[in-house]
């Protein structure tokens, strides 16, 4: 069997429907034992914290405002979210990205007020 490179695997993913990666996602989980999930979510957070130090921030979103929908899909491109995900961010709020560089965390928080959303720095 021919090894695939993580861009064949990403472009096989995308082109999978949400039930085949939540699929996909549970027969990881029980091959590996891992929730691939829960691994990507801690590891970021402390990559961020490396790189930045002291000057990182939290992209805290308050209210997605009458634009829901721009909202996600800003959050979306953000976070690498999936739909459902992004969309209960957007209804309840809460952290958009975490650890980020200042200078970042003014960009995200410009590109959500942009689109209408009450955004907080942390």
């Amino acid at each position: 069997m021919a090894k695939l490179s993580t861009n064949e695997i990403i472009d096989a993913i995308s082109e999978m429907t949400i039930l085949e990666v939540k699929e996909l996602v549970d027969a990881m989980k029980e091959k590996f034992g891992v929730d691939p999930s829960a691994v990507a979510v801690a590891a970021a957070p402390a990559a961020g914290a490396e790189a930045e130090g002291s000057s990182s921030k939290t992209v805290v979103l308050k209210d997605a405002g009458a634009s829901k929908i721009a909202v996600i899909k800003i959050v979306r491109e953000i976070t690498g979210l999936g739909l459902v995900e992004a969309k209960a961010l957007a209804d309840n709020g809460g952290n958009v990205k975490e650890n980020v560089a200042a200078e970042e965390a003014e960009q995200i928080k410009a590109q959500l007020e942009e689109a209408g959303a009450t955004v907080e720095l942390a």
